[in-house]
């Protein structure tokens, strides 16, 4: 009895989610143009507020940036947000972040991302892998305020860079532990 009641939970949790995905996929559905668009001028602006930002896109060979990210959950979260790869200026593949995840969370929240690529084994996994997972991804290093503020050009040594900007919302925490990264064709 006891086993019926998990998995009807189970289930139900399942169902909630996946409902929460598509929700957000449909809200979040922009053109190339205005994605296009948005995702320049985040970069822009990102490296505009935080001169350590543009050093390390300077370095980097890649910039994939996610403008805008929507988080959403009870107990059940889902967060949805596509992105732009640059790479040496010009677009070279458009992509969105999924993940899902389940405890103690409650709230709404939207922010971007950006992944800095430093070497090309770290893009060609990107470009490999069927859904690049960023819990598994090679030299991740997530960048909050205080550490993107002491990093050097000399100090930087891993693959991936990931640095969050644009946080609002009522939701504790930020995580890429089990995002995942999907190239797809936007509409025109």
């Amino acid at each position: 009895m006891v086993t019926k009641k998990l998995i009807m939970k189970k289930t139900t949790l399942l169902i909630f989610m996946l409902t929460v995905l598509s929700s957000l996929g449909h809200v979040m559905a922009w053109s190339a143009h205005r994605l296009e668009k948005k995702s320049e001028q985040t970069l822009i602006s990102l490296y505009k507020n935080n001169p350590k930002a543009e050093a390390l896109g300077n370095k980097a060979i890649a910039v994939l940036v996610f403008p805008e990210i929507i988080k959403a959950g009870f107990i059940v979260g889902a967060q949805r947000g596509d992105g732009v790869l640059f790479r040496k200026g010009k677009i070279a593949g458009y992509y969105n972040t999924t993940a899902a995840s389940y405890g103690l969370q409650a709230g709404i929240q939207r922010f971007g991302y950006a992944l800095f690529f430093m070497n090309e084994g770290a893009l060609n996994y990107l470009h490999k892998s069927d859904g690049f997972e960023l819990g598994g991804a090679p030299s991740l290093v997530v960048l909050d305020a205080g550490l993107s503020g002491s990093l050097s050009t000399t100090t930087l040594q891993h693959g991936i860079y990931a640095l969050f900007f644009n946080q609002r919302g009522l939701m504790a925490g930020l995580s890429l532990q089990g995002t995942k990264i999907s190239e797809f064709i936007p509409t025109k």
